[in-house]
């Protein structure tokens, strides 16, 4: 297709509906000019066609040309897109004059005609030559398709007779506004357009290209074969001749000059941009080529230049291809982007240039600084159909306007209009917060031709807000705002809030209709206790109130409405000071169903007549309707619920009702709640609910057919209020805008629905009066508070609203002095100077310039900077030139064409909005020489970014001049701002390879400077100039970037900024550096917050992403994302979009008190529509006897209870959970050991708990080892009542118990005391009652014992006393008492820490309690530290004494003292036995009494008698012989010898006497006496014995299991049997521990061995088996 001028390029396709008249008149005309001349070319190529058929078999390939079949190709498109398309508009032009000139050589095809007709048009093609002979020659193709030959088209020879061109024309059609300015008038686009088309017609060949065939008849063959010789030899001449002719045609046109044939065009020259002053005059010159020749437009900022609007501004030449447009005394608005256009039929090229107009300083006008002016002004399209310029200004401006309710208020001003076009008139529009106001009896608009004006006749809060003029001619339009503000007026009563605003009706229908207002910004110092609604039937003035008791929330359903008849409604605000005044009316609302509110719109019947009339058509017998779908609750409030839904697919042709169904949730009962009237429109409000209760909705259809069934019920909705009053805004932030004006800004508060607006209030300082700034709630989260004192400083709050009620009042805003902003808040101001300008690179004509951003940058963004430079020859600088026409963005310059070994200055001036500022001081000289140095130069453009408290970010650009090797990395260096120069650190040790460094260790409130240093092979390079002194603080307010992922998964980066001024801008990068390809992302900004998201975060997204907002005070934040990070958000961003609801606990089992088993998880949080669904070996089971299930949502517990375990239920047991678009499920496997297992416990749980039913063990019979070392036996017991029996056993024999037992705190003991290995058995305890019995073993055998009986050695180790020293008569005695002795109890002995081997003379025994160590005869080798050692078969314990020293003195002395008494004690005299204390013997009889005495040395025996001396005589004998044998022998005794006898044994080391008394008694009463005396005896004898047996078996009752060892003594030798022993003291010693231990348990049978040569002495009673005591 060939190309299309640009302003059709977005059509694919020719206009085929519309043709100018005015063109096809001139194409027609063009055709008919030409008839006469196509008629003569025909003829031509008939004849030649008949001339050259004889020649058509051997000249078929011989004629075609390389050259015209390139060109050919060329053409194509031109062909191709007239064959293919059906436009007929260029054949049906004088159609029939077309059809007779082609008859000439129509003779084969009709079609060929009418392709051939198109080509007559442009005839003077053959002077150039067509197309190729072979194409005439060949008569065979002319029974082919034409398209076929589309391969052989070929330029035409200027030679040829006869022509046939298939060509047509195409119609370039758009809109008048984008044709115009490429013409002046209609008729030169007229004639222009018909240009196009000879021009076309005179190089383009077709599809097609026909041939004028003679038709051969059968006699003109037969004529040809009877041709003379000669006359063939004519026809081969004239054959040779032709085809000289036409290889001399193709010489000729591979000579043509190819620039003749068509090309697009082409820029040879391109304008370059430049830079003025003001008033000067610029020259923009192009020259452009291209055939046909180019026609050259201009625009300025895509807008073409009208000359003629401008007239002498603009003046555009065009000369021998040389284009130029001249702009005369520019202007500062004439600083704009220019290009020209070139077009022809080939295609259309733009090249661009730039103007820069600089104003001088001090020549500002306001009045073009202002941000409209600064608009660049579109064409419009007049009436006229030209396009023309208006400069449309408004005069005479309405200004922020204040007024009260019930106020009449106008808003006006004049609009001036330049050109003013009379019959034009303009479009006057007004809007109210970007809302178009429609007139109406509260609002009216005037327009007298020159001012616009519009009426509020009685103001209301509704009308107040933005007011919007605006003024459109054609598609240019212009605008003007400004505030209007209607406050409250006067209340009726004092102290009551303002009236509600903005009632509306919603949810109309047939007998309620639900009204909304929004709450008011007063109420009047108290707060509001809820709203009244009235309303009253159109026609009428009566008001009704609707609601008896106020009502808080801002919607409420009326009820009780009359159908078909209309109201209005109006709202009460109310507090305790009274009602206020009524609200606007609403609107008239039709108490209609919707359906039938619908039908009347569409069908509109007779003028309104105050009252609708309803009918119904009967309907026809049709199909029972299906259930309606897609129920659900759209609205629930506490009064209120709204249901909505889907009509049934099957409901045949008439038309269907409804019926409305509730129930309680949880139950079956369902209520219809439209009893009377079915409902026809699908939606509904249901009232009369109780607040708090749960209820289920349905709905079925119903025709006259009937009812059909129900659809599903809706989920659990509980009847109370979804929407919670808001929370308060934050962050209040005012800015200062004018002097009568601030800007409060503030942050919508979290999780916010429905939010209506904000209210404003405004306080001067310190008054704590509070007024408010708007009474129609604003959106947005920004407003404009008017109105306020100059000089005054104000606090500002905010709060929220919606249909729940206000929010809170925000906290107050710091307070901030109203007074105008720089340029009042509109108008920006030139940059300050730039500074700090260093070289970076220097070469021998040209040097790169570096320099800082100016401190103050005017309010508005840097555009660029101009750079001016300046000669110094011997300190002498010469005039200033401008280095730079354009302006430069960067911060580095080169500066060309310098002189080598000059030396220059230089100065820099910033550009914005406003114009440009001043330029900068000159900098020190620099001379301009090649650098030859090796190390790099210096970085540049540093600065610091993301300041913090504790870090910041340093930036900075490569050196221009990179020395002689490639830069390797950089070196950053830093010290505190006061520091001196030797304070200089380095940050980093090794080379950083990128060109920024988060610096961070900072200390808090220090001022920083830092400077980067680059280096290379051959070292390190000039550092940067330093920077700026940066304090390391977090600005209060700072904000960073947060990562977030949404619902949908997508991952996105957010910064928002508090701070911005209207010009900043939200810039991110990517490792610092510009996103250049932002394929994988996307960025948003809207309003302080932008976003950056991705598209598909992957490892090429890898990297720091920073965010930098321009004009504000170094605002910036950066987030990184590594890969751990990318894989944190790549989970996040899969758990939301495919969200799965959290689990607290996976799906679990337990065995619950009565053996039931419980299934459960739970989830972290549940909604009340979540669902759960219970499996079981891929089956759904529900709730029912065997399972029991239940879902918590408020706790998120899911659980499922079975009674009782059975082999069938073995398996996969499945929750599924399903919470809005999140699911999860948790599944637990029961299978083989596990099921096994879980059954049994299960089964024993069951048991466990039927036997506590009854009296049962809490805890089983266990022992515990008391203090003293005894074993008590204890279990808890349970649920026992009085007749409660317990029995204790042991290796199945009762334990008889003398006590009963009291199960105080539950508890049941044994006391076991002096336990021992006796004891070792199995015990066990019985509790029975008629409910039951329960018993407890345990067993003290093997390890169990050895456990118990360490316990025991262990206790009675730790009641060891301390070692203390005994001396006695053999030697020393070492010894320590315990609470009782056990053979188990290892008893050893050291000294200095080497054991102890016992002999006679060292001895270790146990008596009673007490355990000793005996060094008989000691000597000074026994001194030292002695330790006792008691094992317990785990633990040694250890007790220790030092015998040495004093302690070993004193015992020696002692143990010497007690040796010479207990040799006194063995060798004195004494009676060793054989006399009796009484005798009684009958007179008469002999008496013999006999005695053994001992003493060494041997004593003397004497008697006495009744304490007197008495000597042997004859009636009594003494004898004493041997030395110890002493008799007393009377041989008949009388009563004279009755009396006290002493034998008196007396030797050195003592005196013994004994003494018998001896009665006689008379022979009368002899037998009795002495029988007497002896049964008495013998009495007291048998008494004492039986009383020593009962208590022996007592004490084997009692103590049964503590055996006593009197006395244990080690020894390697047996004593001498016939060594006397010191028998009274061990008899009077062991009647003491007899004595001591009676009632306890003998020795046992077998004497362990403790310690090496352990013996044990005393006696060993029998076994027993006594019971220990209950508790």
């Amino acid at each position: 297709m060939m190309s299309l001028p640009f302003y059709q390029r977005h059509h694919e396709h020719y206009d085929r509906a519309y043709r100018h008249k005015a063109l096809s008149s001139t194409v027609s005309q063009y055709q008919k000019e030409t008839k006469s001349k196509s008629a003569v070319y025909a003829q031509g190529s008939a004849a030649y066609a008949r001339g050259s058929a004889a020649h058509r078999h051997s000249s078929a390939a011989g004629f075609s040309l390389d050259s015209s079949a390139a060109y050919s190709h060329r053409s194509t498109a031109y062909d191709h897109s007239a064959m293919q398309s059906k436009r007929s508009a260029a054949y049906s032009l004088d159609s029939q004059s077309l059809s007779t000139s082609s008859a000439a050589y129509s003779h084969g095809s009709e079609s060929i005609n009418k392709l051939a007709a198109a080509y007559r048009l442009g005839s003077e093609a053959y002077n150039f030559g067509l197309k190729n002979s072979n194409l005439m020659i060949e008569d065979q193709s002319y029974k082919m398709s034409p398209k076929a030959k589309r391969a052989k088209q070929s330029l035409i020879s200027e030679d040829k007779e006869n022509e046939a061109i298939d060509y047509s024309v195409p119609i370039f059609t758009g809109r008048e506004v984008n044709i115009s300015g490429i013409t002046d008038t209609e008729e030169e686009r007229i004639k222009e357009s018909a240009a196009y088309v000879a021009k076309r017609n005179l190089f383009a060949t077709g599809e097609g290209v026909s041939v004028s065939k003679v038709a051969k008849t059968t006699s003109e063959e037969e004529h040809h074969e009877k041709k003379s010789r000669k006359v063939a030899i004519r026809e081969s001449a004239e054959r040779v001749a032709m085809k000289k002719t036409l290889e001399d045609t193709q010489a000729f046109h591979k000579k043509l000059n190819q620039d003749k044939l068509l090309h697009p065009p082409e820029f040879i020259i391109e304008p370059r941009s430049h830079t003025i002053w003001e008033k000067e005059n610029v020259r923009f010159n192009c020259s452009v080529a291209g055939w046909p020749a180019p026609r050259v437009t201009w625009y300025k900022n895509n807008v073409p230049i009208d000359v003629q609007a401008h007239p002498g501004k603009y003046i555009i030449q065009s000369r021998y291809g040389l284009h130029s447009l001249e702009i005369t005394e520019c202007e500062f608005d004439d600083t704009a982007q220019y290009h020209a256009s070139a077009m022809n039929v080939k295609g259309e090229v733009s090249v661009y240039a730039s103007l820069v107009v600089k104003r001088y300083k001090g020549e500002i006008d306001a009045s073009l600084l202002h941000s409209r002016n600064l608009s660049l002004s579109p064409f419009a399209v007049t009436p006229r159909g030209y396009a023309s310029r208006f400069e449309i200004s408004f005069v005479d401006k309405f200004d922020v306007a204040f007024g009260r309710e019930g106020e009449t208020m106008s808003l006006g001003c004049t609009v001036v209009i330049n050109p003013d076009i009379k019959r034009f008139k303009p479009d006057i529009e007004w809007y109210r917060n970007g809302v178009l106001i429609t007139p109406s009896k509260w609002v009216q608009m005037q327009w007298s031709g020159e001012r616009a004006s519009l009426t509020l006749t009685h103001a209301n809060k509704e009308d107040e807000g933005l007011y919007t003029l605006r003024v459109a001619m054609g598609e240019y339009y212009e605008e003007y705002s400004s505030y209007v503000f209607v406050r409250d007026a006067d209340a009726e009563i004092p102290g009551a809030p303002g009236a509600p605003l903005d009632v509306q009706c919603l949810d109309a229908n047939k007998d309620y209709v639900i009204v909304s207002w929004k709450q008011p910004a007063v109420d009047g110092g108290n707060p509001i206790l809820g709203y009244f609604i009235d309303r009253c039937e159109v026609g009428t003035s009566h008001w009704t109130q609707c609601n008896e008791n106020p009502v808080k929330f801002a919607r409420f359903p009326v009820t009780g409405l009359i159908e078909g008849r209309s109201y209005i409604f109006r709202v009460r605000a109310v507090n305790k000071a009274g009602v206020s005044l009524p609200s606007r009316v609403s609107e008239p609302v039709a108490a209609l169903d919707p359906a039938d509110r619908a039908r009347l719109r569409s069908h509109p019947s007779a003028p309104w007549t105050g009252q609708i009339i309803v009918t119904e058509e009967e309907p026809a017998e049709g199909v029972v309707p299906g259930p309606p779908t897609d129920l659900q609750v759209i609205e629930a409030t506490k009064n209120y619920v709204v249901l909505s839904w889907k009509p049934p697919g099957q409901r045949g042709h008439e038309g269907i009702m409804y019926f409305v169904e509730k129930c309680v949730s949880g139950t079956e009962d369902w209520q219809r709640v439209n009893t009377e009237i079915p409902v026809k429109s699908p939606r509904f409000a249901v009232f009369d609910l109780s607040e708090g209760k749960s209820y289920c909705f349905r709905v079925r259809c119903c025709n006259s057919a009937g009812i059909g069934e129900p659809s599903e019920a809706t989920e659990a909705t509980v009847v109370d209020d979804k929407l919670d009053i808001p929370k308060a805004p934050g962050r209040i932030l005012p800015t200062r805008n004018t002097d009568t004006s601030v800007v409060v800004t503030w942050t919508e508060p979290p999780d916010a629905k429905e939010l209506v607006g904000y209210y404003i209030e405004s306080s001067v300082e310190g008054s704590g009066r509070w007024e408010p700034c708007n009474n129609n709630p604003v959106k947005g989260t920004r407003f404009i508070c008017h109105g306020l004192s100059n000089g005054e400083k104000y606090i500002f709050r905010v709060r929220a609203v919606n249909a729940a009620g206000l929010s809170e009042f925000s906290q107050e805003s710091e307070p901030i002095e109203v007074k105008a902003a720089i340029g009042g808040g509109l108008l920006h101001a030139a940059p300050s100077p730039p500074y700090d300008i260093v070289v970076l690179e220097s070469v021998r004509d040209s040097m790169v310039l570096g320099w800082k951003q100016p401190e103050a940058i005017g309010g508005a963004e840097i555009t660029g900077y101009y750079v001016n430079y300046r000669e110094v020859v011997d300190g002498v600088p010469g005039k200033w030139k401008e280095a730079n026409i354009k302006a430069v963005t960067e911060r580095a310059y080169r500066i060309q064409n310098l002189k080598e070994n000059m030396v220059y200055q230089f100065q820099v001036a910033a550009a914005n909005l406003a114009g440009v500022g001043t330029p900068s001081k000159p900098s020190k000289p620099f001379k301009c020489e090649e650098w030859t140095i090796a190390v790099p130069g210096p970085p540049h453009d540093v600065k610091c970014t993301e300041v913090r408290k504790d870090s910041l970010v340093l930036l900075w650009k490569e050196p221009v001049y990179s020395g002689r090797s490639p830069i390797v990395g950089y070196y950053v260096d830093m010290k505190e701002t006061e520091a001196k120069e030797e304070h200089w650190r380095s940050v980093n040790e090794k080379p950083l390879q990128k060109k920024f460094l988060k610096i961070g260790g900072l200390t808090q409130g220090v001022s920083y400077v830092f400077r980067v240093r680059a280096t290379n092979q051959a070292g390190v390079g000039k550092p940067s100039d330093v920077t700026d002194a940066v304090v390391a603080e977090t600005r209060p307010g700072t904000k960073e970037v947060v990562v977030d992922v949404d619902d949908n998964g997508v991952i996105s980066l957010n910064f928002e900024c508090d701070q911005m001024s209207p010009d900043s801008k939200f810039i991110w990068s990517k490792n610092y550096e510009p996103i250049e390809d932002d394929s994988r992302l996307n960025i948003n900004t809207k309003g302080g917050k932008s976003k950056l998201s991705f598209k598909d975060l992957g490892e090429d997204d890898l990297g720091i992403y920073s965010c930098i907002v321009t004009d504000t005070d170094g605002v910036s934040s950066s987030y990184t994302i590594d890969e751990e990070e990318m894989k944190r958000l790549l989970a996040l961003s899969h758990e939301r979009q495919f969200p799965t609801v959290p689990l607290v606990s996976e799906l679990a089992v337990e065995i619950l008190e009565k053996g039931e088993v419980r299934f459960w998880l739970q989830a972290e949080k549940l909604s009340g529509n979540a669902k759960a669904s219970f499996v079981f070996n891929d089956k759904e089971i529900f709730n029912g006897e065997k399972y029991k299930m239940k879902v918590d949502q408020k706790t998120g517990l899911v659980e499922m209870i079975m009674d009782k375990l059975e082999e069938k239920d073995e398996g996969t047991y499945t929750f599924q959970l399903q919470d809005g678009k999140a699911t999860n499920q948790s599944s637990l496997v029961l299978i083989g050991d596990v099921f096994k297992k879980l059954r049994d416990e299960a089964d024993f749980q069951r048991k466990e708990w039927h036997r506590k039913q009854g009296p049962h063990f809490v805890d089983k019979l266990g022992w515990e080892v008391t203090d003293e070392c005894n074993v008590m036996l204890k279990c808890k017991v349970a649920n026992i009542k009085k007749e409660t029996h317990i029995v204790w056993y042991k290796d199945d024999r009762e334990i008889m118990v003398d006590e009963e037992h009291d199960f105080k705190d539950g508890v049941c003991t044994l006391l076991i005391s002096e336990f021992s290995k006796k004891d070792a058995g199995t015990y066990e305890v019985i509790l029975k009652d008629d409910r039951g019995k329960d018993s407890s073993e345990l067993k003290l055998k093997d390890t169990a014992f050895a456990d118990l009986m360490n316990e025991v050695c262990r206790r009675i180790a730790l009641s060891a006393t301390d070692l203390k020293i005994q001396s006695t008569a053999e030697g020393i005695r070492l010894y320590s008492y315990v609470t009782y002795y056990v053979e188990d109890l290892r008893v050893g002995w050291l000294h200095n820490d080497t054991q102890i081997k016992f002999t006679d003379r060292m001895r270790t025994g146990v008596t009673g309690e007490q355990i000793w160590l005996q060094i008989n005869e000691p000597t000074p080798q026994d001194k030292g530290r002695y330790i006792m050692e008691l094992f317990d078969g785990n633990t040694t314990h250890k007790k220790t004494v030092d015998l040495s020293g004093q302690a070993f003195d004193e015992a020696f002395a002692e143990f010497q003292r007690l040796k010479q008494a207990a040799i006194a004690e063995k060798n004195r005299a004494r009676v060793l036995g054989g006399l009796p204390d009484v005798v009684t013997i009958q007179e008469g009889k002999a008496l013999n009494l006999s005695c053994t005495v001992w003493g060494d040395p041997t004593p003397e025996v004497s008697w006495l008698k009744n304490e007197k001396s008495f000597v042997s005589d004859a009636n009594c004998i003494l004898k004493f012989e041997s030395g110890k044998n002493v008799s007393f022998s009377i041989s008949a005794v009388s009563t004279q010898d009755s009396g006290k006898y002493s034998i008196v044994v007396k030797n050195k080391y003592g005196t013994e006497t004994s003494d018998v008394t001896v009665i006689v008694m008379p022979v009368s009463g002899q037998t009795d006496t002495v029988q007497g005396h002896n049964q008495n005896n013998k009495t007291v004898s048998k008494k004492k014995k039986t009383m020593t047996a009962s208590k022996q078996k007592e004490g084997e009752k009692k103590d049964f299991i503590k055996p006593h060892v009197e006395e244990i003594i080690a020894t390697e030798e047996t004593p001498d049997p016939n060594e006397m022993p010191p028998v009274e003291k061990d008899t009077k010693s062991n009647q003491q521990a007899a004595k001591k231990t009676d009632g306890k348990a003998g020795v046992a049978e077998k004497v362990p061995q403790p310690t090496e040569g352990l013996d044990r002495q005393g006696k060993k009673p029998p076994e027993k088996a006594a019971l220990g005591k209950p508790h």
